[in-house]
């Protein structure tokens, strides 16, 4: 047994109860020298010990949420990469950067590094990994809302990637793009975004997680436009198919929340209920976050407005968090508080304006607020009274039919005498 290999399982036994001679072992065994090129069996273990070493003290700083240790061991993996193919190093340094995603608040130093290593691979002329690395830091920036650099990254990923025909990086930088674009809040190059990755992906084998991402991205596109049947049906194949893999649950909870929040959108709610008796649905029906939006879903069945923002405030973190959501919700808040005061205001022809914002447990400027909007929008007519307070609601205008039926017959006349004219004209 070599030094490093007895180095090495004294670090594993001491990681639990003691972690800083476990941290002093790995370094050891990564600071070792290499053996000389002839004793071939003894450098392949002490290359297999110190890739060991690295992933070791990697889930070592991840654990300890300590993010600035786990960049220390990407920096150091580089002498060790430097010797080993590039296939086992790609491997290595993605294994090493997804410890960042346990720790929590780590994306500035996750984008330093990833900087660092983009540097790095471009001078070891590593094209492969320098894509990967910019794939990654383009979606660590949409994270952060950072979109232009975001954009700016994609435009130069994309012009290699189209000259390297890599159909399968393709599909995942236009994916990208889309959800970026949609973060700016450009509908149109989102959706001509997910075109050109869906043609992409139509050209090879697109494995099931990257497809179910392609659907959830169409979903989120077609609610935006508010097609919230075919938004639905989306979702649902992105929610069966990353339950059936059982690997990402974020996501297969994200879209059963999307699913149910498309039946609310649609005036079902009390679909929300059979929707969560489904097989693969039944282990999230316990879940704070589906219980936040059974919640929306039975105050927007009461039509109780009271109870919808009970819901938002009660489950504040679970909603306002996804911004598909909280913008929906939004939407959805408006039409509620229109039906509440349309409900309010339709049997008066002269309302106060505080008896309003009573029943509806507003206050009074919003109230008047949305009152002035919904008249211009001639949901129904009436003019707001200032001086008194009042709204003054009347009934709706009947169209005189006597002016539409004037105009037209003088539109005859006119083609009557333009046709006289060019028979007098051509008999002349």
């Amino acid at each position: 047994m070599s030094k490093s290999t007895e180095l090495l399982a004294e670090a594993v036994s001491a990681s639990k109860s003691d972690s800083k001679r476990s941290e002093s072992l790995y370094k050891q065994i990564l600071s070792s020298t290499k053996p000389s090129t002839h004793e071939n069996s003894q450098q392949t273990q002490t290359l297999r010990d110190q890739e060991t070493a690295l992933v070791n003290l990697g889930q070592l700083y991840r654990d300890q949420n300590n993010a600035a240790g786990v960049a220390e061991v990407i920096t150091l993996s580089r002498s060790f990469m430097s010797s080993t193919a590039k296939a086992k190093t790609a491997k290595l340094i993605r294994t090493l950067l997804d410890y960042f995603n346990a720790i929590p608040n780590s994306q500035k130093i996750q984008m330093t590094v990833l900087q660092d290593n983009i540097e790095w691979a471009k001078r070891e002329k590593r094209i492969f990994l320098k894509q990967s690395l910019e794939t990654r830091l383009a979606g660590l920036q949409l994270e952060t809302h950072e979109y232009k650099p975001a954009l700016a990254l994609i435009d130069t990923l994309l012009t290699e990637l189209r000259r390297l025909d890599d159909k399968m990086i393709l599909t995942e930088v236009h994916l990208l793009e889309s959800r970026v674009y949609r973060g700016i809040g450009n509908m149109a190059k989102a959706k001509a975004a997910l075109t050109s990755a869906r043609t992409a992906a139509n050209s090879i084998y697109c494995p099931p997680a990257l497809q179910s991402s392609l659907d959830l991205q169409s979903g989120i596109l077609h609610a935006e436009d508010k097609d919230y049947t075919t938004a639905y049906s989306y979702f649902y194949e992105a929610f069966e198919s990353l339950s059936t893999q059982g690997e990402d649950d974020g996501k297969a909870l994200s879209a059963l929340k999307y699913m149910m929040l498309c039946k609310i959108m649609l005036n079902l709610p009390e679909d929300v209920t059979s929707l969560l008796s489904i097989k693969l649905a039944v282990k999230y029906a316990q879940l704070r976050e589906v219980e936040s939006m059974r919640s929306v879903a039975k105050a927007h069945q009461a039509r109780n407005l009271a109870d919808f923002e009970k819901a938002l405030k009660d489950y504040k973190d679970e909603l306002s968090s996804d911004p598909t959501i909280r913008s929906h919700l939004s939407d959805l808040y408006d039409a509620l508080l229109q039906q509440n005061l349309l409900r309010i205001v339709e049997p008066y022809s002269v309302v106060e304006l505080e008896y309003i914002a009573e029943c509806v447990g507003q206050g009074r400027q919003s109230v008047e607020t949305k009152l002035s909007q919904m008249i211009l929008d001639k949901v129904f007519y009436g003019v707001l009274d200032q001086g008194r307070g009042c709204l003054l609601v009347f009934d709706e205008p009947k169209a005189d039919e006597m002016y539409d039926s004037a105009i037209n017959t003088l539109g005859q006349v006119s083609k009557v005498v333009e046709s006289l004219y060019a028979k007098s004209v051509s008999i002349a």
